[in-house]
């Protein structure tokens, strides 16, 4: 709850900052800009986290497989 609160706080002072981002970066690079300090106040997701680690992992039991296949096939 106080982790909502303070992230809630670190927002609206991130959308306050708005114009300072694109009055001294320019439209594009400020928007860019703005929308990464966003996305750094919101913290990241744990799914986002899990997602490679579960890509690796089926990728090491496919090449497991692989290579069984290969060594007891000869």
């Amino acid at each position: 709850m106080a982790d909502e609160m303070q992230a809630s706080s670190e927002l609206a002072k991130i959308a306050k900052l708005n114009g300072d981002f694109r009055k001294n970066y320019g439209i594009f690079l400020g928007a860019f800009l703005y929308l990464r300090s966003i996305s750094a106040a919101r913290g990241r997701s744990w799914v986002w986290g899990g997602l490679p680690v579960a890509g690796i992992a089926a990728g090491v039991t496919w090449l497991q497989k692989q290579l069984l296949l290969w060594l007891f096939s000869t």
